[in-house]
């Protein structure tokens, strides 16, 4: 059974995780601003600009308290 991380990665909830977006992906600035939008209407999440897939926001994940493990784009709990 793994350990689930319950501890905020040292970073501000609207910049993800290198490891889960990469700056240099060319999608990298549409998928920052829609996640942006998203938290400062205080929205649990976005639909991905890129594959219309419904993405969970870092605010809201936090929220919950732990990592669910899925490798969410914007876990708030790694690094």
């Amino acid at each position: 059974m793994s350990r689930k991380l319950t501890v905020l990665a040292d970073r501000a909830l609207n910049v993800p995780s290198r490891n889960r977006l990469d700056p240099d992906n060319k999608n990298y600035a549409a998928i920052i601003a829609a996640h942006d939008a998203a938290l400062a209407n205080k929205h649990d999440g976005y639909i991905d600009p890129v594959n219309s897939l419904f993405v969970i926001t870092a605010a809201t994940h936090a929220a919950r308290g732990y990592c669910c493990d899925n490798n969410c784009r914007h876990c708030p709990y790694t690094e």
